[in-house]
């Protein structure tokens, strides 16, 4: 049976300043009217009943996403007492999972993510799922091909086609690339073989641990002793114990640059994880002038612009181009576009300027 995994951590820095610590992006409305966690939940509703899905979060987001998901159990939002990177996220899921369901497969998806349309989306699901069903012990993940030389994403090297169902084709993974320098990514298009990582997997929970166990023993080891507290009145007290110890990795590094049984399925459907302001451009369309606006904005001679009034008060530009304009939870950002990749030092830095509380 399918089950769910949604994982929403996240340090609120991209989309600062709406975004916080305790409202990190996937709890954002960002465009429509539903926030992005409620999007990915709803998304992968028709396949996965809301009993069998399951949030990781941070703990001191845990209660706002209780209350954004009130049709899940309440059980089902599980806090992780401190981030430990997505290994430990996925080992804590598969060890729920497994003992709902010791069968189970489950899809493993960040909560951030922009999918359209829902129907292409559920098919390469379904794909994904025929594949597990067919033989337990592949691992399964989304790669999305790429539009342009993206130095921001982890690429998949495609080798040979496996098979190819509703024209969604299922290739062999040779390795997983770093995030690439832009000579790099360049060649990466050109040369068609490779597709960038979504972060979505798909696996038996049963055939993840033991992947853990193999490749990464002592991450497995502090799992392990959750799992015998798992549904015990230990529970708590064991994870708060173990899972600060637990080794800092991304589930990519622990297994999937190791297994050998790893395939990529070439999604069809178009995808974003809006890392940055600049992604609301794709999201909502720009006026006459490439500018984005929301809220209260008046703009006289702005061109290539991202303005956002969030507090209900009027923005007035003039003359500026290829400015991002943020007015949020009583702070403004004014920065240039081909910044933004920095805004996520600034607002670290803010603590030690003494602005900790606009965080």
């Amino acid at each position: 049976m399918l089950h769910a995994v949604v994982m929403a951590g996240g340090s609120g820095t991209r989309f600062w300043p709406k975004s916080r610590r305790n409202r990190p992006k996937q709890l954002l409305r960002l465009h429509g009217d539903a926030t992005m966690l409620q999007q990915t939940v709803a998304r992968i509703a028709p396949m996965v009943a809301y009993e069998k899905t399951y949030i990781i979060t941070g703990a001191d987001q845990a209660e706002a996403t209780k209350e954004q998901l009130p049709e899940l159990p309440r059980a089902n939002v599980v806090a992780e007492p401190c981030p430990r990177d997505t290994a430990a996220c996925v080992g804590l899921a598969a060890l729920i999972v497994a003992k709902a369901d010791p069968d189970g497969t489950m899809i493993v998806m960040p909560a951030d993510h922009v999918i359209r349309p829902v129907e292409k989306f559920l098919a390469t699901v379904k794909a994904a799922v025929d594949v597990i069903d067919a033989d337990p012990t592949t691992f399964i993940t989304f790669g999305i091909k790429p539009t342009r030389p993206e130095t921001g994403y982890g690429y998949i090297e495609r080798g040979e086609e496996l098979a190819s169902t509703s024209g969604i084709a299922l290739h062999k993974v040779v390795q997983f690339r770093e995030k690439p320098d832009r000579d790099t990514a360049e060649r990466f298009l050109a040369e068609g073989r490779f597709a960038w990582n979504s972060g979505i997997f798909v696996w038996r929970a049963r055939a993840i641990l033991d992947a853990l166990k193999i490749h990464r023993p002592n991450l497995f080891a502090a799992l392990e002793r959750v799992g015998q507290a798992l549904g015990t009145p230990q529970e708590a007290e064991v994870i708060a114990r173990e899972y600060p110890l637990m080794e800092k990795v991304p589930i990519d590094k622990a297994v999937m640059e190791k297994a050998s049984n790893v395939c990529v399925l070439e999604v069809v459907y178009d995808w974003s994880d809006v890392g940055d302001w600049r992604a609301l451009a794709e999201l909502v369309p720009p006026d006459s002038k490439g500018n984005t606006l929301q809220g209260l904005v008046h703009a006289v001679d702005t061109t290539g612009s991202i303005i956002v009034s969030d507090d209900g008060g009027l923005i007035a530009t003039l003359g500026v181009d290829d400015l991002v304009i943020v007015q949020s939870g009583g702070v403004t950002l004014v920065a240039r576009r081909d910044q933004l990749d920095k805004l996520k030092a600034l607002v670290e830095g803010l603590d030690k300027a003494g602005h900790g509380l606009t965080l």
